[in-house]
């Protein structure tokens, strides 16, 4: 078993959902942070500068709104599946609906279908307002989970 599965499997067994970011480097490097309230988990990603695509408007990149998109997903499906192997993404498509604001962005990851060996999963960030997202995604995720007793 790899190190970031184990550390995402203790991390999830104590409800821990700050330690899964431990275990994704790339994850930890953009600032990411994650969220538990009211029984859903939330994927957060933290503004700074670095993270502005076009500083004429000024709007955050979309390669980081993106890493936050699957990254949440990944974390979702680790949250809610007891795994043997990290997922694999299959595909993942992004819908950009209007530009990031220089501030925190959040992202929300449901498990729409899960198979035996394929998730899928949908997500969407915002930032005001959860009603006006400012991107959806849809992903395919490679999946095997513990044998159930």
């Amino acid at each position: 078993m790899s190190a970031s599965l184990e550390q995402l499997r203790e991390a999830r067994a104590r409800g821990d959902v700050r330690a899964m970011i431990a275990a994704i480097p790339y994850a930890r490097f953009l600032g990411l942070d994650l969220e538990l309230a009211d029984d859903e988990l939330r994927g957060v990603l933290r503004y700074s500068d670095a993270l502005i695509g076009d500083p004429t408007l000024p709007a955050l990149h979309g390669g980081t709104i993106g890493a936050l998109l699957e990254n949440t997903a990944l974390l979702q499906i680790a949250w809610d599946i007891d795994l043997v192997a990290l997922p694999k993404t299959i595909s993942f498509t992004i819908a950009y609906l209007r530009s990031g604001k220089p501030r925190d962005v959040y992202a929300r990851a449901t498990i729409t279908r899960q198979g035996r060996r394929v998730a899928n999963v949908q997500v969407e960030a915002w930032q005001e307002e959860r009603a006006r997202p400012i991107a959806t995604a849809a992903g395919q995720f490679l999946i095997q989970s513990a044998p159930r007793r």
